[in-house]
């Protein structure tokens, strides 16, 4: 099984990142943020591979955020996750480094690298990325969608101007954004992983984006550190609108994601 959202901190910064994480989104996390603790709770849950984001804050910061990354290749469970900043100059250089070390895809956390996600000096980027890596993309947050640095109608233009983008939308599209999810990126050709999503979403809403948007596209997330892999397995699990059968299509899709993040 995999978890397509997790995060692992270089030990130099991974207990100041969990106190922001903490003060930002006003919940205790529930792991360390180091790649061991990371690997524990993998383990204990029964999940085989994660996904590890990294996201630099600043265009100074993309050298040492892929340099960690390129280091995690080195743990069997991990697939770790680039990270570029549309202000770095040297992007086009990083891009071909990262693809030469095997790294398979890219995060973007517009909210907290400090741009808009409908940036025009994002296109550049996004057209030489193409479908060499998977984007993951965080959308949504604690202000209204048109005022956020990411909301799902701004990626609902993304994908609309970059077909090819093989584009993996955080919390269900759009966190705290659902209706807006809902109304642009619902049935598009574009995956939703599930992370940061149950505590908070009304089930009328979970309900509707589930039955609408197809569900080879839904993917498991926990957002380790803030949750951990185990905790939201069996929160999927005593869901009332999820369960089991909810729990092993997302088994199914998670074999087919390794299939293509692995390739």
């Amino acid at each position: 099984m995999l978890d397509v959202h997790c995060h692992a901190f270089h030990p130099k910064i991974a207990e100041k990142v969990i106190v922001f994480l903490e003060e930002h989104y006003g919940i205790p996390a529930q792991g360390t943020g180091l790649k061991e603790d990371l690997k524990k709770h993998l383990k204990e849950a029964g999940f085989s591979k994660a996904v590890v984001l990294c996201a630099a804050t600043g265009e100074h910061q993309v050298i040492p955020a892929n340099n960690w990354a390129i280091s995690l290749k080195e743990e069997p469970e991990f697939i770790p996750f680039g990270s570029l900043h549309p202000d770095y100059p040297n992007w086009p250089r990083e891009l071909r480094r990262l693809k030469k070390h095997k790294i398979r895809g890219i995060k973007l956390h517009p909210d907290f690298q400090g741009f808009d996600l409908s940036s025009p000096k994002l296109y550049p980027l996004l057209e030489e990325i193409g479908e060499d890596f998977w984007l993951l993309v965080h959308v949504g947050d604690n202000l209204p969608p048109e005022k956020n640095p990411s909301s799902p109608y701004k990626l609902a233009k993304v994908l609309k101007d970059f077909p090819g983008l093989k584009v993996i939308a955080a919390h269900l599209g759009g966190y705290l954004h659902w209706p807006e999810v809902l109304e642009h990126l619902v049935g598009k050709e574009v995956f939703l992983d599930i992370s940061s999503t149950l505590p908070f979403i009304a089930p009328e809403l979970l309900r509707e984006i589930l039955q609408k948007h197809p569900q080879e596209k839904i993917l498991f997330g926990s957002d380790y550190p803030l949750f951990l892999p185990g905790q939201e397995r069996q929160r999927i699990l005593e869901h009332p609108l999820l369960g089991e059968k909810f729990w092993q299509k997302l088994e199914e899709n998670s074999k087919w994601m390794l299939e293509n993040l692995l390739v």
